[in-house]
Formats: structure tokens, C-alpha cells, sequence
């Protein structure tokens, strides 16, 4: 094992310049979003577009379940170019495919999620036939995969919620477990979304929607007013301030998302959110306030995220269920709960390791945390 990883990883130092030997031009021009148009106006997305905004996302979307997250500019940014994708073709089409990291730190190796890239996980091709025949095409491809990704010390994914069995990854040794989102699907009419509102919700929105005016964000002021904010509470960018700053640079400059802002009566940015989006869900995947912003400042940028993905025809994915705090707030706009597969191996020594480091070191989190 030792010697395949070894082989496998000359190829992955965590220099830039060697970690891969795809051309950056090939990998850029495969963007998820070659017809969306700017728009710095509120609404975000016209009613009018609709219908060509579905379009284009059920005729260009190669394979199910494949997000933003899988893009290879978004894993270019995310892993610093360590990444590959495992492959399975049937004649010239691809019928599944599943990133992953990989990442070699002194004496181990390992595949976790990389910043701010909620789910990754398989994305297969529809199968016609019966439900049985679905199944056994979808292990089999999956079995493929799996042959494919290397040998770590630890492998560590989230499913995109559209994965609905890891059977084969059981079969093969993995560890399957569930994590949470909260979604709203695009079916869903907005004026009944807002009637189903939890009542403090809908108020702290009302309230907050006079008070405050939302607009478009550049990724500067965006990335400044977050900086700000984690210094005025003694915290670090848990995502990395420089990959946190291109990720946002690259979808805004692909029109894979934007990023809102609530401004209050003296024109001071007082909160801002970040979504990202591909052809089927947009993501709420960021956040931050002022201590003294209005309660409701939050609500209302993610109120008008929300009619955005309406006007579009995506789900809104609320993407994840980080504690119980923001679980109760998120609650608020009664979503639906949905359920993320989580699929994960690790050598004895690896979980030695970590449960060692979990008693020596509690208080802290570090290189075993999975989804760092």
C-alpha cells in the first residue's frame, strides 16, 4: 500500500505548478454557466427568464447530480489543484464520474472535502429499464469508481442530497452515515412559502425590509465586511481568507452566484450573504452580520435569495445543518428536511490516530477533522 501511495502522490505535491497535468484553459472553458446574463438589479432574476433558464439547465446538465461543486474550477480553487476524478465510460459517453482530494501531509494521506465544497460524491448517467435494472447499472458503475480511487489513510465525502443509496460504497468496506440540509423545491409558490412562515420570521423580515436596503455586493466589499466581522469577534477564517476570495471571485465571474447585502438607513453594510448556484439548486453557503445589525438583516437577504431561486427554478438549498442554533433559526422558514449521504474509510492507524489526538487535544480542531 505504502509504495501505490507513494507512486500515486508524485503527482500531488502542494505546489501549485506540478499539482496536476490537466491545462487550466481545458478546465476553465468546461464552466456550468455559458448563457446566464449579469444582472446588479433587485429582483435578481426575472420572471421572464424562467422558462429559458430551465432550458438550458435540463438540456446542458451532463449528469445528475452533479453540482457547482464538482466543476474543476471550483475544485482547481478549493484543493489547490490536488484533485482527480474517477471515470466511467460506456463507449465515448461518461455515464459516472466522482471527484475527490487528495492531500499528503507528513506521513499521511487523505481524501476529505475541501473548503466551502458542501457535497461532491458519485453522479451517474439516468439508466432506462425497470427499477431493479437502475440499480444493479448504478452499482455496477459505482463499483468502477471505487476501483479507481486510491488507497488513504482516510476518505471522507458528502453526498449530494439527489444520491439517494451508497449501497455499493457499503459493500466495498466504507462507512455510511447521514448529515441533514434544509431545502425549498422550486414547485413551491412564493406567496404560500411566505404565508408558511413562522411567524417571528415573517415579521423580523417585514420590519427588516423597512429598514434595510438590499443590493448587489462586489466580492471586495463582500470579502472585507467578512474579514471585519471575524476580527471584531477574535475568530479566523475557518475557510481560508485566499480560497474563500477566489472561490467567490470565480462564480461571481462565471454568473454561478452573487452576493447581497442589507444596508441601513445611513447607507453602512450591516450584513451580506453569498449563494452559489448551478442548473439545479442554488446554495446559501455564507454569511455574516454586524453585532448590532437588525435582527431580521440575515432573514431578509435570505428571503430575497429565496424568491431568486423561485424566479430561476432551482431548489434552494439552505446547505447544512452546522448546530442546533442555526438549525432553530433556519426552521423559521419551514423547509424541508433532506438528507445528505456521508461515506467515509480509514486505515486502523489513521483511526488510532485521531482518537488519540481527540483525548490529548479536546479543545482543538486540526488535521483529523474530516471536512476541514
Amino acid at each position: 500500500m505504502e509504495s501505490s501511495i507513494v507512486g500515486k502522490f508524485l503527482r500531488f505535491d502542494t505546489n501549485r505548478s506540478t499539482a496536476s497535468t490537466r491545462p487550466r484553459s481545458d478546465r476553465d472553458r468546461r464552466t456550468a454557466f455559458p448563457n446566464s446574463d449579469k444582472s446588479s438589479a433587485i429582483p435578481l432574476a426575472p420572471e421572464t427568464e424562467a422558462t429559458a433558464a430551465e432550458k438550458v439547465r435540463v438540456e446542458a446538465e451532463p449528469l445528475p447530480a452533479r453540482s457547482v461543486f464538482h466543476e474543476p474550477w471550483w475544485l482547481d480553487i478549493a484543493t489547490d489543484g490536488n484533485w482527480e476524478a474517477a471515470k466511467v465510460r460506456r463507449g465515448n459517453e461518461i455515464v459516472g464520474e466522482m471527484p475527490y482530494s487528495l492531500r499528503k501531509k507528513g506521513f499521511w494521506v487523505t481524501s476529505k472535502m475541501p473548503p466551502l465544497t458542501r457535497t461532491l460524491g458519485p453522479a451517474y448517467k439516468s439508466s432506462a429499464g425497470d427499477a431493479t435494472k437502475s440499480m444493479l447499472d448504478r452499482i455496477s458503475i459505482t463499483e468502477e469508481l471505487i476501483a479507481q480511487i486510491p488507497e488513504v489513510d482516510s476518505f471522507y465525502q458528502i453526498f449530494d442530497p439527489r444520491i439517494e443509496d451508497a449501497l455499493a460504497f457499503g459493500l466495498h468496506g466504507f462507512t455510511i452515515s447521514t448529515r441533514y440540509t434544509l431545502q425549498f423545491t422550486p414547485e413551491r409558490d412564493v406567496e404560500a412559502l411566505w404565508k408558511a412562515l413562522n411567524g417571528k420570521t415573517r415579521n423580523l423580515i417585514r420590519t427588516g425590509q423597512k429598514l434595510l436596503k438590499v443590493a448587489r455586493l462586489e466580492p471586495g466589499e463582500f470579502n472585507r465586511f467578512y474579514e471585519s466581522n471575524l476580527a471584531i469577534r477574535s475568530r479566523n477564517n475557518i475557510y481560508g481568507a485566499k480560497i474563500m476570495q477566489q472561490l467567490i471571485d470565480a462564480f461571481i465571474e462565471r454568473d454561478a452566484g452573487y452576493l447581497l447585502g442589507a444596508h441601513d438607513a445611513r447607507g453602512k453594510l450591516v450584513a451580506a450573504i453569498g449563494v452559489t448556484f448551478d442548473r439545479h439548486s442554488a446554495y446559501y453557503i455564507l454569511s455574516s452580520r454586524e453585532p448590532d445589525a437588525h435582527a431580521g438583516a440575515i432573514s431578509v437577504l435570505i428571503w430575497e435569495a429565496i424568491q431568486d431561486a423561485k424566479r430561476r427554478n432551482l431548489v434552494f438549498d439552505f446547505d447544512g445543518i452546522p448546530n442546533s442554533s442555526t438549525f432553530r433559526f433556519l426552521c423559521g422558514f419551514k423547509p424541508a428536511l433532506k438528507p445528505r449521504l456521508v461515506i467515509e474509510r480509514h486505515t486502523s492507524l489513521w483511526a488510532m490516530a485521531k482518537a488519540s489526538q481527540r483525548v490529548l487535544f479536546r479543545n482543538k480542531s486540526g488535521w483529523f477533522v474530516a471536512t476541514a
